[in-house]
């Protein structure tokens, strides 16, 4: 059986969500994740696929996000992604072709795609993902697996790119996690060769549509800021989150039936309620992490063992 798996955009909580959601496939389904054929990563799910990618096991991935060291995994993700807030943005438009691009051509862009060109350029700095794949890639190059890709948006045109995949730009893998990663207005945007890249959660929070005509038996899609049940939040800013995560699920949801029609059995996980409850308004909120990873274990394997929510 030929099996991808698709990991999503989600900032440091979505990483946390993700990992207890991936040790409750290991431990749940008896399977390894690196032994996908396929992996595709966005922005934190990058991250992940290019440890997985690397020969990193999700019970080492575990073992970090509680805090056990690992001389491979030179990261730490309560400082290392820079806070909870990120630094003033530089004082004009972040690109104004991509801007131009969507302008003249709606409809090969997205409305985020489109924002993210609008939005002032970030200052942060995105460099400590790179020195984190460096721990678990230090001969550099690309991830020994046979088919990661890591998606990115160019900043210079709105496109979607995913390195490592059929027709891409040649690139290291740690420029294209940071790029995967440049957050818009948050991140300074990663040069790869004579474009600048951010972060590929502008485009899709998953991009599994990338995938539909690869032929795969099975899929397996874990995306933290997919939801299919809500919690009832007070604040405003919570509510502001839903409203753009429930954008956002539909999007997925078109993009999973979308590889259903090709035959492939499409099984999706994403936060629940009690995890969004958890989650709160800010998914960059390092402070919240522990509680997102204790929670996303327990609900994750409840919704294993009650059967993945399928979309073929």
């Amino acid at each position: 059986m030929r099996r991808g798996l698709v990991l999503g955009a989600g900032g440091v909580l979505g990483a946390a969500w993700t990992i207890g959601a991936l040790s409750a496939v290991h431990d749940d389904l008896g399977w390894d994740p690196r032994e996908a054929d396929v992996l595709v990563g966005t922005s934190a799910g990058s991250v992940l696929v290019a440890a997985l990618a690397c020969g990193i096991s999700v019970e080492e991935l575990l073992d970090h996000q509680a805090g056990k060291p690992d001389p491979r995994i030179e990261f730490d993700p309560d400082t290392d992604s820079g806070g909870r807030l990120p630094p003033l943005p530089r004082p004009f438009v972040g690109s104004p072709r991509a801007l131009a691009h969507s302008a003249l051509r709606p409809w090969k862009h997205t409305p985020m795609g489109a924002l993210a060109a609008a939005l002032p350029q970030g200052r942060g700095s995105i460099e400590p993902v790179g020195r984190l794949v460096d721990g678990i890639l230090p001969a550099g190059g690309w991830a020994p697996h046979p088919a990661a890709w890591v998606v990115a948006m160019d900043y210079d045109n709105g496109r979607r790119v995913a390195f490592g995949g059929p027709g891409a730009p040649a690139a290291q893998l740690r420029d294209a996690v940071m790029a995967s990663c440049a957050i818009p207005g948050w991140y300074a945007p990663v040069r790869i060769g004579r474009h600048r890249y951010v972060d590929g959660g502008v485009c899709s929070p998953t991009s599994v549509d990338l995938i539909a005509r690869l032929g795969l038996d099975e899929v397996y899609v874990l995306s933290p800021m997919t939801s299919l049940s809500y919690d009832a939040p007070t604040s405003v800013a919570a509510r502001i989150e839903r409203r753009f995560r429930r954008i956002v699920t539909r999007r997925v949801v078109g993009e999973l039936k979308k590889v259903a029609a090709g035959g492939t059995k499409v099984s999706f996980l994403g936060p629940t309620a009690e995890d969004l409850a958890v989650i709160g308004a800010n998914m960059m909120d390092p402070t919240r992490r522990a509680a997102v990873l204790e929670t996303s274990l327990r609900t994750s394997a409840a919704a294993l063992r009650g059967g993945l929510s399928g979309a073929a």
